[in-house]
């Protein structure tokens, strides 16, 4: 691939996260809205015509590395392992 190419595949990225972000911004306010709506009318169900949103509390249980490090870290140190991943970052 030629730098001019390169160059061009690099801004058109760049716009379509550009995109993605105000995508994701107007997704979000408007995911608040409805989220008004069900607030308004007290309710974690709400429908109409072919969707249905729902907006509940949900528990779950997480496993707190940091502590359990903290008080064994003779435990972390002998079940944990280093993993090696790729990173692509495109910036300006």
């Amino acid at each position: 691939m030629s730098a001019n190419e390169l160059n061009t595949t690099a801004r058109d990225l760049m716009s379509v996260r550009a995109m993605i972000a105000e995508l994701e911004a107007e997704a979000e306010a408007l995911t608040d809205k409805i989220k008004t709506a069900m607030v308004e009318q007290g309710t974690e169900i709400i429908q109409g015509d072919g969707w249905k949103a729902t907006w509940k509390n949900v528990t779950s249980s997480r496993f707190d590395s940091k502590a359990f490090k903290a008080d064994h870290a003779d435990l972390y140190g002998k079940y944990s392992k280093a993993t090696t991943t790729t990173r692509f970052v495109l910036s300006v």
